[in-house]
């Protein structure tokens, strides 16, 4: 094991003990019963999230999975640049949106995915497209996958956790549960430092330039990220849970959501400066 997939590996596993303690100080507040139930909701989260947050992120993006036969272009790119990273063929995927954009999931290599939506593949050159699966692949071999996934889908429960809490504490008597609306805030305050802190920016600028290596040239990824960054400032992602953001090679414009707050990207500008470097 690499140095990189060690230290994102560390990260996963105080990503999910933090969740765990976030998990039983809530049920605590609300009375010491509540802790066990509490505890074990969190160990079966935690178990979800390594097994199954790629699937759950599929899911969420309604992913068609293609092969050799039923996926023209995009698998055979895939292989393609598969073979050249070293890596095992990852599992590929077609989502429906007409936002542009592409992202990795999976634990470890060998359960890795990479999908791409249909706006990415109308949009994208070859060339371009190409860059863009180099990028996903340098995820998938730098192990920046797992860390992404489970942070996207303890988001995601953190979100749901904080918005329950709000309408149930403050739906009681009119003038609301002021003790359980500020638990919710400090909830929330909580998440969205957790998943700060798990996922740093600067694995993008790693990613661009590994997947440059991969594809060859940075010219194809720059290309693309040029256009998929002012794509995604006018068509919003149909995604339903934001959280996922951070999965993606560009932050897709994904609705009104207390998420978008905490940007999960660097500038595109700027990952595009450092490419023109490498060129």
């Amino acid at each position: 094991m690499t140095a990189n997939a060690f230290v994102n590996n560390a990260k996963t596993v105080l990503l999910l003990g933090a969740l765990t303690g976030l998990f039983v100080a809530v049920g605590a507040s609300f009375g010491e019963r509540l802790i066990l139930p509490f505890l074990l909701f969190a160990g079966g989260m935690n178990l979800v999230a390594w097994f199954y947050s790629d699937r759950i992120a599929i899911a969420a993006m309604r992913g068609r999975e293609v092969n050799e036969e039923t996926g023209g272009g995009l698998y055979a790119t895939v292989r393609r640049l598969a073979d050249r990273a070293e890596l095992p063929m990852p599992r590929v995927y077609v989502c429906p949106q007409d936002a542009p954009n592409a992202f990795a999931t999976g634990r470890s290599p060998r359960h890795a995915a990479v999908a791409v939506t249909r706006g990415a593949l109308q949009l994208l050159s070859p060339e371009e497209l190409e860059g863009v699966i180099a990028h996903e692949l340098a995820h998938i071999k730098n192990r920046d996958t797992l860390t992404s996934t489970v942070a996207a889908t303890i988001a995601g429960v953190l979100a749901a956790v904080a918005q329950w809490g709000f309408i149930l504490g403050m739906g009681r008597n009119q003038g609301g549960n002021p003790i359980v609306a500020l638990l919710t805030i400090i909830l929330a305050a909580v998440g969205a430092a957790v998943i700060k802190a798990m996922i740093s920016r600067s694995r993008e600028f790693v990613a661009d330039a590994d997947g440059a290596a991969i594809a060859g040239s940075p010219w194809g990824l720059i290309g693309a990220l040029e256009k998929l960054d002012l794509a995604s400032k006018r068509i919003p992602m149909d995604n339903p849970n934001p959280a996922q953001n951070n999965l993606f090679i560009v932050e897709p414009l994904c609705g009104n959501s207390v998420l978008r707050l905490f940007a999960t990207h660097p500038p595109t500008d700027q990952r595009i400066a450092a490419l023109r470097r490498l060129a």
